[in-house]
This record gives structure tokens, sequence and C-alpha cells, in this order.
């Protein structure tokens, strides 16, 4: 009968054995501490601070159609100012072909006045 009793001696030591001790739980959350986690109500007063599926596709629906307006703005922005380049480049040749033109006239005058004795004074 003591062999019983020293086999459940035995076999309760050793479950007591695994059992945590009071030092080993005082990394547990305390009771202070789970006053801190959020409740129920604060979850769902931020879950009702997010937004809807649905609402999320229109808002994307919407801003993609603003994207495709900004893309076209932006488009039509190039558009002219490719065409605003290219008219000065024009203005520029123009003004070369202008400036070499006045030089010949220039050099024209000069040369019938020579011819002619007028004397020019600038």
């Amino acid at each position: 009968m003591d062999k019983d009793f020293s086999e459940l001696v035995e076999y309760l030591d050793e479950k007591f054995q695994k059992t945590a001790a009071k030092e080993d739980l005082k990394d547990f959350a305390k009771k202070e501490d789970l006053e801190k986690f959020a409740t129920k109500e604060d979850l769902k007063a931020l879950a009702e601070k997010f937004v809807s599926l649905e609402e999320f596709d229109q808002f994307r629906t919407e801003v993609r159609g603003e994207f495709k307006e900004l893309r076209l703005s932006i488009q039509n922005l190039t558009n002219a100012v490719d065409s605003l380049v290219k008219a000065v480049s024009d203005l520029r040749t123009e003004y070369v072909a202008i400036c070499h033109q006045l030089t010949r006239h220039e050099k024209w005058i000069q040369q019938i006045a020579e011819k002619s004795g007028v004397k020019l004074e600038y």
C-alpha cells in the first residue's frame, strides 16, 4: 500500500514541478494592464472611422477619372508649349534672315553712296 502512495506522490510531484510558480507569473498581464486594452466599444468606434469597400471603390473611381483629366490637361499643355517653341524657332530663323538682308541692304547703300559721292552720316 505504501508503494501505491509513493507512486501517487511521485506523479503529483512531477505535476507540481511543471506548474508555474508565483515568480514565473510576474511577467504576465495584471488586472491594471488588461484595463488598458481596447474594449468592444473602442473597436466599434474605430471601425466606424474606416471607409466601407463601396466608399473606397467610389473614391478610387473618382480619383481615376481625375487622373485621366489631369493627364489630358498635361498633354494639352505640352502641345501648347511645343507650338510656342516652334513659333519662337520660326521667328528666330526669320530674324536671322532679316538681319542678313539688312546687312546686304546697308552694304548696297554704302556702295551706291561711294559711287555717287554722297557722304553718309550715322
